[in-house]
């Protein structure tokens, strides 16, 4: 396999295999992320593609379960192109599982029904979408791209197409001045289209990002800790998801809160509780703020 710059991946695909469909994002202009700065965008050829994949079947066998096609938005491509990838995957993994990709609800929105229940067909098993915030405040100050209705719409086309959905909810990005509406907005838009997982991601300063410009030179106000549990507290309070995975697997939070919803909403304001009687410097050290 063949590999070009930083590739990234969510946790949850630690066991997969990474075949990079894209290079870059389309996008790339957020203002709190680094991952992609520096990196002109574009997608591979599908004969690159496929070539890397006999390449994985050559070192793994057959025994692929899942893969994860980076890098950002990998959703971009064209339909039949990612068709034509997602079953030739299939073919040469017998006991594939899951098919995963990156995409952002600008581009999934793009996309239409019929588009959406093809790339089902052809293996898309899972799209991991970076909401960051449902308000659309937040998202115009951080450059997102995308608004709060084109999130719904591309949240509610997925899950008429019978693809899973992880959705990211970035914790602070709203800094103290907009935490409570970035909380009760994401989780009225959330409710819209019941995500299968919301995934927590607390904001920290990233070097060569615009926002973390903004952070040192105290234009943009970082949550406590207990501020940012406390968001997180408000925003469960309001989900509306049944059947929903919450979940904090990621290293930027400050407490793991995980559960499904409802069953487990009164679990989890417990442990949110719990976690605010404890002093905020033993939660996690201050974050860099250079290096």
């Amino acid at each position: 396999m063949r590999y070009e710059g930083v590739v990234y991946r969510p946790p949850s695909e630690a066991n997969s295999l990474l075949i990079q469909a894209t290079i870059g994002c389309p996008h790339n202009k957020c203002t709190f992320c680094s991952m992609y700065k520096g990196t002109k965008f574009r997608i591979r050829p599908v004969e690159e593609i496929k070539a890397d994949l006999r390449m994985a079947k050559i070192y793994y066998g057959d025994w692929i379960k899942s893969i994860f096609f980076p890098d950002g938005n990998t959703i971009i491509m064209k339909t039949k192109d990612l068709v034509e990838i997602f079953s030739y995957a299939r073919q040469l993994f017998p006991f594939l599982e899951r098919i995963t990709v990156y995409g952002s609800a600008r581009f999934v929105d793009k996309k239409s029904l019929e588009d959406l229940i093809a790339l089902k067909e052809a293996g898309l098993s899972r799209i991991h979408m970076g909401m960051e915030s449902g308000d659309d405040t937040v998202l115009s100050r951080i450059c997102k791209g995308t608004t709060s209705d084109q999130i719904i719409s591309a949240g509610l086309k997925l899950k008429q197409a019978g693809v899973e959905l992880s959705e990211y909810y970035l914790v602070g990005i709203g800094g103290p001045e907009l935490s409570e509406q970035h909380a009760i907005n994401s989780a009225r838009v959330l409710n819209q289209f019941i995500p299968d997982f919301i995934r927590f991601r607390t904001y920290q300063p990233v070097q060569n990002s615009p926002l973390y410009e903004q952070y040192i030179s105290g234009e943009f106000e970082l949550l406590t800790p207990h501020q940012a549990l406390q968001e997180i507290r408000l925003l469960i309070e309001n989900l509306d998801c049944p059947g929903t995975m919450v979940t904090s697997d990621h290293v930027s939070n400050y407490w793991n809160i995980t559960g499904r919803l409802p069953q487990d909403r009164e679990a989890m304001l417990q442990e949110i509780d719990y976690a605010l009687t404890i002093p905020e410097s033993t939660l996690r050290p201050a974050p860099i703020t250079h290096l």
